[in-house]
């Protein structure tokens, strides 16, 4: 079995031979952001996020740590912090899984079935259980706002108003509590 460092050099190797869009920050292979398009045939449908993912240094035996950077309406994604609720990488996360995964799979179908009994956005869960019609003309509306190419363009190379602290900001399903967060740092 190869080492964990040859492991995350191939995985996000595979993920920028691909057709995402990968940005090293701070010139490290640790942390990246890689541009994440909404799923066909859904109100995601035309929407760009930037997502922020951090690798631990035991990656793939622990979970790299996801979040959306620019906003995103959904009831399992903070509207503020970016954080994702999904038990695949927080909680049943396996060395099986790699990061073609995370954003050819586990995105795409979180966007695609929401689950708004498992809330980090209230809102966002509470409009989709009470009128799902406009739950999906107010996804719209944050896809036309805060994620077309346009602002990726702003902010994939620009970081300058993302900070991160040490102590706050991704969860990677290491912590004590049964959160279910992987988030990123506050904008």
């Amino acid at each position: 079995m190869s080492s964990p460092s040859k492991r995350r050099d191939m995985d996000v190797m595979k993920l920028m031979m691909s057709d995402y869009t990968v940005e090293p920050i701070n010139d490290g292979i640790n942390e990246f952001n890689v541009e994440f398009h909404g799923p066909k045939e859904s109100p995601y449908e035309g929407g760009v996020w930037k997502v922020r993912v951090e690798l631990p240094d035991a990656y793939p035996y622990k979970s790299p740590s996801i979040g959306f950077v620019n906003k995103i309406f959904h009831p399992n994604v903070d509207e503020l912090s970016g954080s994702v609720c999904l038990d695949v990488i927080n909680q049943s996360w396996s060395p099986m899984f790699d990061l073609l995964n995370v954003f050819e799979v586990f995105l795409p179908q979180l966007l695609l079935y929401p689950n708004p009994s498992d809330p980090l956005n209230g809102d966002a869960a509470s409009l989709m259980m009470k009128d799902k019609a406009q739950y999906e003309q107010k996804v719209k509306e944050y896809c036309e706002r805060y994620a077309k190419k346009e602002h990726m363009d702003n902010t994939l190379t620009d970081d300058s108003d993302v900070e991160v602290s040490d102590n706050e900001g991704f969860s990677d399903g290491r912590s004590d509590s049964d959160d279910e967060v992987a988030g990123r740092a506050d904008p």
